[in-house]
């Protein structure tokens, strides 16, 4: 089984940096861990955000917001959560599912008596 994560949105801000003050460095990402197996692919339910400031070059946390960022953050994360939820199952699931068809009508067959 392995993870990927796929980048969902990034939405450049205007906003002061609680940090150092800039207006032209921070950054949201939204992403998203998508699980896959051998039988399937699925992405994960939680969408998780990054807030990051180029120009000090740190990650901004939640507690240091003001309310412009945290409106602007609820806008954008309706944007990236316009994704939807799949499960994209592999051919090797469908292969497994007839094998266990055609083993079941065998032995069904077999267990029958005829007349």
């Amino acid at each position: 089984m392995s993870s990927k994560i796929h980048s969902l949105h990034t939405a450049r801000l205007k906003n002061n940096c609680p940090t150092c003050f800039g207006t032209d460095g921070m950054e949201f990402t939204f992403t998203q861990t998508e699980k896959e197996t051998l039988f399937f692919k699925k992405p994960a339910t939680k969408i998780d955000n990054r807030l990051y400031c180029h120009t000090c070059k740190n990650d901004i946390y939640p507690v240091s917001w003001t309310e412009d960022i945290e409106r602007v953050f609820d806008y954008n994360k309706k944007i990236a959560e316009t994704n939807k939820q799949y499960l994209k199952v592999k051919p090797l699931f469908y292969i497994l599912v007839i094998v266990a068809i055609v083993l079941v009508a065998a032995i069904v067959y077999l267990l029958i008596p005829t007349v």
